[in-house]
């Protein structure tokens, strides 16, 4: 297949070309060789940006994503890198839906809170359950 420019590659993979220069910059996609001047890309920077925007869809940062393209051994198998990555991700999607939780209860408190003054009512963190489940009653002095 024959080298691609950067307008190519933006028109196949559906991102911009500052996007792609950006991700060159920030040490995401590697420089590609250039002619008179100008990015030509081979056929491989199809696919790590289709695994790029893939890991972008599952919540990876940019600097995650960076680590798994570039913070490995080269004789790291790919699917090595992503398995160590993606347990430390699950384990922040499972603290992440816990804070979740802890705000869609928070915000279903406030709801039932009748109060006029903000000195009238009772509503406080220690109404919101700290993730193990258990749930104080909660409750304004006035019309909650």
């Amino acid at each position: 297949m024959k080298p691609l420019s950067i307008g190519e590659v933006a028109k196949r993979t559906g991102i911009r070309t500052s996007a792609l220069r950006y991700y060159e910059e920030a040490g995401i996609l590697p420089t590609p060789a250039r002619v008179s001047g100008q990015r030509r890309y081979d056929a491989d920077a199809i696919h790590r940006i289709d695994v790029l925007r893939f890991a972008q869809q599952a919540g990876f940062t940019l600097e995650e994503i960076k680590t798994l393209f570039n913070g490995f051994g080269r004789e790291t198998p790919l699917s090595s890198r992503w398995r160590s990555l993606a347990k430390a991700k699950l384990r922040e999607l499972d603290l992440l839906a816990v804070r979740v939780q802890r705000m869609r209860h928070a915000i279903e408190l406030g709801l039932k809170c009748g109060c006029i003054r903000v000195e009238d009512c009772t509503l406080s963190p220690a109404h919101i359950p700290e993730g193990n489940g258990r749930r104080e009653k909660a409750g304004c002095a006035r019309s909650c």
